[in-house]
C-alpha cells in the first residue's frame, strides 16, 4: 500500500463543501450582529425576542454543511472514526470546568486537532463536538446553532495557520497558543453577542437598546462583555495557552501519527503476486 504524503488532510473542501460553508458563514455573521446595523424603526427589530428561534434554522444548515463536506470528500471508515473519537473526547472534556471561571480543556483539543487535520475537518469536528456536548449536558435550545457555528469557526482557524507542513516544535507550539488565546476571547465575544441583544432594555444600562445608534451599541456591548464575561474568557484563553504548551508536542505528534497510519485519502492497492 501506499503511503499518505505528510500535507493529506482527512477532510478537503470541495467546491460544494465550501460554497455551503461561505453560506452558512455569511448568515451567521447575519444571525450574530444584525442588531447593530438593523432599522431601528423595522420591523426585525420589532421582532427581536422571535430572532432565536428564526435563526436556529441554522442548525438544519449546519447539518447540511457538515453531510456535504463528508460526502463530497469520500471520508473513509477510518476518518470517520477519528472524528468521533475527537468529538466525543471534546464533549467529554468540556463539562470539566462547567461553572468554573472558564476552565474549558476542550478548545486546547480543537485547537490542535484543527491544525492536524485541517480546516474542512476542523469545522465539522467543531460543530459535531458542541452538538454531542449540548446533548450530553442537556444544553439543547436556540442558543445551539451559534455555538455550534462559533465553535466550528474556531477550530476551523486552526487549520488555517500558516505552515502546517514545515513548521514544528516551540515555534509551532507557541503560533498555537497565541491563536487559542485570541480565538478564546472571540469565541465569548460572539457568544455574547449572541444573547446580549436579547436582554430587556430597561433591565441594565449595558442592554441592547433598539432605539439607540450603532456607537451607542457598540458601547453598551463592549461594557456588557467587560462586565459579564471577561473573567470567564479569560480563564479559557488562559487554560488553553497553559495546555497547548506543556501537552501539545505529544499530543501532536500522536494526532499526526494517527493521520499518517489512517491514510485517510490514500486509495488501497494491491500489487500482484
Amino acid at each position: 500500500m501506499t503511503t499518505p504524503e505528510v500535507g493529506t488532510r482527512a477532510v478537503r473542501l470541495g467546491p460544494r463543501s465550501l460554497a455551503a460553508l461561505c453560506l452558512v458563514s455569511a448568515v451567521g455573521v447575519a444571525g450574530f450582529g444584525w442588531p447593530l446595523f438593523a432599522d431601528p424603526t423595522s420591523q426585525v427589530v420589532a421582532h427581536a425576542q422571535d430572532a432565536p428561534w428564526l435563526f436556529a434554522g441554522l442548525l438544519v444548515m449546519l447539518v447540511a454543511v457538515v453531510t456535504a463536506t463528508i460526502s463530497e470528500s469520500g471520508l473513509g471508515p477510518k476518518a470517520v472514526a477519528m472524528l468521533g473519537v475527537l468529538a466525543a473526547t471534546g464533549a467529554a472534556l468540556r463539562p470539566i470546568g462547567a461553572g468554573t471561571a472558564g476552565i474549558e480543556p476542550m478548545f486546547f483539543l480543537m485547537v490542535l486537532s484543527g491544525r492536524v487535520l485541517g480546516p474542512g475537518f476542523g469545522f465539522v469536528l467543531g460543530s459535531v463536538t458542541m452538538f454531542s456536548s449540548a446533548l450530553l449536558t442537556g444544553g439543547v435550545g436556540p442558543w445551539l446553532p451559534f455555538q455550534m457555528l462559533a465553535m466550528g469557526w474556531f477550530t476551523m482557524g486552526a487549520g488555517l495557520l500558516p505552515g502546517p507542513d514545515q513548521l514544528r516544535g516551540r515555534g509551532e507550539l507557541a503560533l498555537l497558543a497565541a491563536y487559542g488565546f485570541c480565538a478564546a476571547f472571540a469565541y465569548g465575544t460572539v457568544m455574547n453577542l449572541a444573547g446580549w441583544r436579547f436582554m430587556g432594555a430597561l433591565a441594565s444600562n449595558v442592554a441592547f437598546d433598539p432605539h439607540a445608534g450603532v456607537p451607542a451599541n457598540l458601547a453598551r456591548f463592549l461594557a456588557y462583555c467587560l462586565a459579564t464575561s471577561l473573567g470567564w474568557d479569560l480563564g479559557r484563553a488562559v487554560v488553553t495557552v497553559v495546555l497547548t504548551l506543556t501537552l501539545g508536542a505529544p499530543l501532536l505528534k500522536a494526532l499526526r501519527r494517527a493521520t499518517r497510519r489512517a491514510a485517510f485519502e490514500t486509495p488501497v492497492t494491491f500489487e500482484p503476486r
